[in-house]
């Protein structure tokens, strides 16, 4: 009967330890999350952790120095910047992160990542688990349980489509508040880009003030044309952020299908992403006043 007992407690507390794990990240210069990871007990990688993002992939930079994927085909793939991509497939590999293994995890081979990673991977590796992003100790937890403090937070609805999270809220035009959904991505690097048709209904290019043009490349190197301005409010939940560098592609309809909110809006809250994706929880963070990235 001891015997039984202490079996018992001993798989209790096996399942405790295993509820909640932590992951350190570096934030990148260009808001990126970058973690490290072992493929196949082999071969280290620094991945970025996208939001947005529904598969591991690769670039082909990181897959000179990776030697332990095999890859099987190479198929047509489509990205937020254009169609006609090719990408190689690997059916199988085992991703370690901490004491996290997922083994028989695909791999997609694509050209870009985040500044100074070697690809990416999303919340599907996380699939019904609770995610905690701390930016000011750069700590990620995976758990079971929300955090206990999590009434501090302000709760937001998640519109949850193919592993993307989108959330509302509301950006000031000419003294106007407009509504508009965002998908929460943090692999881009500034604060705000707008889809074409909210950017061209709201007439951005002649509302709000032009700051510069720049060029921006999708993970297979599609160039796309922005433009830079600044919006006056961006309010989102009970947060007003105020003053802020935003982007948008003048002209480009129907390119650019949605709206994003980006590290450097993320980078200044404490987030908690519920199990089931349906509640973002946020927190204003020591970053919160910091000066945004000129990207």
């Amino acid at each position: 009967m001891l015997k039984i007992v202490t079996v018992l407690i001993c798989l209790i507390a096996g399942k405790a330890v295993a509820q909640t794990v932590q992951i350190p990240f570096e934030l990148t210069n260009y808001n990126n999350i970058a973690i490290k990871t072992v493929l196949n007990k082999k071969d280290t990688v620094k991945l970025m952790f996208h939001l947005a993002a529904s598969s591991v992939t690769l670039t082909e930079e990181a897959l000179q120095k990776v030697n332990s994927i095999k890859f099987e085909r190479t198929d047509s793939v489509s990205s937020w910047g254009g169609n006609g991509n090719t990408s190689r497939f690997s059916k199988s590999n085992e991703l370690q992160m901490e004491s996290l293994v997922w083994k028989n995890t695909p791999i997609w081979e694509n050209k870009n990542s985040g500044q100074n990673t070697g690809g990416k991977f999303g919340l599907e590796l996380f699939k019904d688990k609770i995610v905690a992003i701390d930016f000011e100790k750069k700590i990620i937890t995976i758990s079971e349980e929300l955090p206990k403090n999590v009434n501090r937070y302000h709760k937001l609805k998640i519109d949850y489509k193919d592993d993307m999270m989108f959330v509302a809220a509301n950006c000031e035009v000419e003294g106007i508040d407009v509504g508009n959904k965002f998908l929460i991505h943090s692999g881009y690097a500034g604060s705000i880009l707008f889809d074409d048709q909210f950017s061209n209904v709201n007439k951005l290019s002649e509302k709000l003030k032009i700051t510069s043009e720049k060029q921006l490349k999708d993970s297979y190197g599609n160039v796309l044309k922005t433009k830079k301005a600044v919006l006056p409010k961006f309010t989102l939940g009970s947060f007003h952020l105020k003053n802020i560098p935003v982007g948008f592609f003048d002209g480009a309809i129907g390119r650019q299908k949605m709206s994003v909110i980006g590290g450097d809006i993320l980078k200044r809250f404490h987030i908690v992403i519920d199990a089931k994706r349906e509640f973002i929880y946020l927190k204003p963070n020591k970053l919160k006043d910091e000066k945004y990235l000129d990207v």
